[in-house]
């Protein structure tokens, strides 16, 4: 979003967060706030920018970053004060932040060192809900979750390892963005599990959250986990969607209240067209475990266990016994446990097969604080049951808000993807949402179509297979002229005759990955080919054109100024 006449500027956005502050009176929420004329100074630095001309896609934009993500200048704690150490580089994913002209208002609080889901296991206090004070705000990504959910940051940056991106997001009624694993580079990033962090983003709305983790992705050198799309990646769910969600007996960790919300949010995906289908989701739930019943928590103790292991004052004492746990599984116990997980994401595969997502309920309940004091570690492994498979899995999840509890209070939901399927998980957020649905992924090509590709023309389910994604309509210049071809099915044969010896045409463009254009031309029937075709908006994009020797004996339909326009013609 370029900064438009009418919005807030940059420096009014500062303002206007400082007075929210103190407001709302949550010093929980920030481990460190940075000072108004600090923040004002790099708000009236984006100003500059934007008077100079240059189109900055989150101008002026605030964001609050988790207090285990580095900014150059702070501190980063990950919520021990005994680990904090002043960050000489800002993470990467924040830097592509800043660089598109966003913001950082400070470092917020987190359950330390990203372990737990419930937002209290900090020496700098329980965040609380932002609804509700007595509720906990959700971990371990607490205090992004609760400063967007205030009104006091338009972006959150969180980590996620067993779903602290997702769960503060369906706790405050926010929007949770987890990419797939390395899509966002770690670089700065304290480790939970390596190899299954990730940095996930939160906002009010789904347009913000997409336009914050599209400037964050890509490959960073400096991250070796680090992934970017591949040549083949999905760019747009299918026209006829279906969504798998789980049978009754998967369903039975939910409280009465989030259960029957999860009813109501399916019954609110069925009135909009998408088919819903129960399966068996066991196998994913039973890998969940692994997370902290498996070997694979020992990643946990590479991270920080040492650390730990000197007993500094501020260790969360739940937080030290979880990591300690961690010093003790064997190797072959990790090996094992990796097979597992390897097993377990074919099957996920073969599950999803035919669908567009799994739909989950984001978690179990919403306890209060008290609560979680009293049963810190039984309600958080609860807490977890949905959400704890996803990275070990390599699969995407995007959060957002379902219907409500009958008590009026937020419920989420998670769109879950097999890897790289992102958008198509943003694509069904967007439609539970009735909101339009951003773009996500970056790298396409534009194709044009003027026949039997076109939506509701019977060759369209090959772009739809392929993942393309619908971008407008469009005309030809007048340089084109339209034939219809003897072919089976019937299409339209676009040749290019030049200016003036035709009539403008119109057609479609669709958006593809390079590897599905690619998959496309290989499979094109004679007489049909790709070339570059001229519109009249003045650019030119690939579309589909013919042989000259195709049509001389075909019919001239360039007087319709359509493919369909000259199909209703003939059958009326």
């Amino acid at each position: 979003m370029v900064h438009t006449v009418g919005a807030p500027s940059p420096t009014a956005r500062v303002h206007a967060a400082f007075d929210r502050i103190v407001e709302v009176d949550r010093p929980e929420v920030w481990i460190t706030l940075r000072a108004r004329e600090d923040v004002l100074a790099d708000a009236e630095a984006v100003e500059s920018r934007l008077a100079a001309g240059e189109e900055l896609v989150l101008a002026g934009l605030l964001v609050a970053v988790k207090d285990n993500v580095d900014v150059a200048g702070l501190p980063t704690t990950a919520a021990c004060p005994e680990f904090g150490r002043t960050a000489e580089r800002t993470a990467t994913a924040v830097d592509r932040l800043t660089a598109q002209g966003a913001v950082v208002l400070g470092k917020t609080n987190l359950d330390q060192f990203a372990t737990g889901l419930v937002g209290t296991r900090s020496p700098y206090g329980a965040v609380r809900a932002s609804w509700d004070p007595e509720r906990v705000s959700g971990g371990s990504s607490s205090g992004s979750a609760v400063a967007v959910a205030l009104g006091i940051a338009d972006i959150g940056i969180g980590t996620d390892t067993a779903g602290s991106g997702r769960v503060p997001a369906a706790f405050n009624g926010l929007v949770g963005i987890k990419a797939t694993l390395g899509i966002i580079p770690a670089t700065g990033v304290v480790p939970a599990c390596a190899d299954f962090d990730a940095l996930t983003v939160f906002a009010a709305d789904l347009a913000t959250a997409t336009s914050a983790a599209r400037v964050m992705a890509g490959p960073d050198a400096a991250d070796p986990r680090s992934r970017a799309w591949p040549a083949d990646v999905r760019l747009a769910a299918r026209v006829r969607r279906r969504v798998a969600v789980p049978r009754p007996q998967d369903l039975e960790p939910l409280s009465p209240q989030y259960r029957a919300a999860f009813d109501d949010t399916v019954a609110e995906l069925r009135d909009k067209q998408v088919e819903i289908e129960t399966v068996d989701v066991s196998p994913l739930l039973e890998a969940a475990r692994l997370l902290y019943d498996g070997a694979v928590v020992a990643e946990r103790y590479a991270a920080v266990g040492e650390f730990l292991a000197t007993a500094p004052a501020g260790a969360d004492p739940t937080v030290a016994a979880i990591i300690a746990a961690a010093q003790r599984p064997s190797g072959h116990e990790f090996a094992a446990d990796l097979d597992a997980l390897a097993r377990t994401r074919a099957d996920a595969v073969s599950l999803l097969a035919g669908f567009d997502a799994l739909l989950l309920p984001t978690t179990t309940e919403q306890p209060t604080i008290a609560e979680v004091h009293a049963e810190p570690v039984a309600i958080n492994r609860r807490m977890g049951t949905y959400t704890n498979f996803c990275n070990l899995l390599d699969m995407a999840a995007v959060a957002v808000p379902g219907e409500s509890t009958a008590e009026g209070a937020p419920f989420g939901v998670m769109f879950v993807v097999p890897a790289f399927g992102d958008q198509v998980a943003i694509d069904l957020a967007a439609t539970l949402l009735g909101v339009p649905s951003p773009e996500f992924v970056g790298e396409s090509v534009e194709l044009a179509v003027f026949g039997a590709h076109l939506r509701g023309q019977p060759l369209h389910f090959q772009l739809d297979d392929l993942g393309a994604r619908f971008v407008n309509t469009v005309t030809t210049t007048d340089a084109y002229r339209l034939t219809a071809l003897a072919t089976t099915p019937p299409k339209p044969g676009l040749v290019r005759r030049g200016p003036g010896l035709g009539e403008p045409i119109a057609g479609e463009v669709f958006r593809l990955s390079p590897g599905g254009l690619g998959r496309f031309l290989a499979a094109l029937p004679a007489p049909m080919a790709l070339t570059s075709v001229e519109l009249s908006d003045g650019h030119s994009v690939v579309g589909f054109s013919c042989t000259h020797d195709a049509i001389v004996d075909a019919a001239d339909i360039t007087e319709f100024g359509s493919w369909p326009a000259y199909l209703a013609a003939s059958n009326s």
